[in-house]
């Protein structure tokens, strides 16, 4: 999940005030920032509408962000 990280920073937000807010563990979240693990369906829906964005950018497979364009 190559995108995670750069949305996080982008708006400033921990791993731990992440995991907290989706009630994940903050090792996770550190393990799908550096491909170590993968996310479930659930985990990436959650991701993205954390950070307002579409699965399929979260996941790289578009490069625009807003998922109502």
């Amino acid at each position: 999940m190559l995108r995670l990280r750069e949305l996080r920073e982008k708006h400033n937000v921990s791993q731990v005030k992440l995991a907290m807010e989706l009630h994940l563990n903050q090792n996770s979240i550190s393990r799908y920032e550096n491909g170590e693990r993968e996310a479930d369906y659930n985990t990436l829906i959650a991701f993205a509408d954390y950070f307002n964005v579409s699965v399929d950018y979260l996941l790289g497979r578009t490069d625009k962000p807003d998922m109502n364009k």
